[in-house]
């Protein structure tokens, strides 16, 4: 049963709370940027990039993780 919470973790090269703290870092800013999207969609002045700024970040620490990964 532990095997698996702990497996795809292992496989990125992380521990169960490494691979938590970093899906639960990403999940919640893409959730607050969705919201920051929603309101843009009501009210275009406000958080004009607010969402694809938060999607870009987000695809470049992935990209340096993953890289990161495969170097080690």
């Amino acid at each position: 049963m532990i095997k698996l919470f702990t497996h795809h973790p292992k496989s990125n090269g992380e521990t169960y709370f490494q691979h938590f703290r970093c899906a639960s870092s990403y999940g919640l800013r893409m959730i607050l940027s969705g919201v920051a999207a929603i309101v843009h969609s009501i009210f275009p002045f406000l958080f004009e990039t607010a969402a694809s700024d938060c999607a870009k970040k987000i695809n470049e620490e992935i990209d340096r993780r993953t890289q990161n990964t495969f170097t080690q």
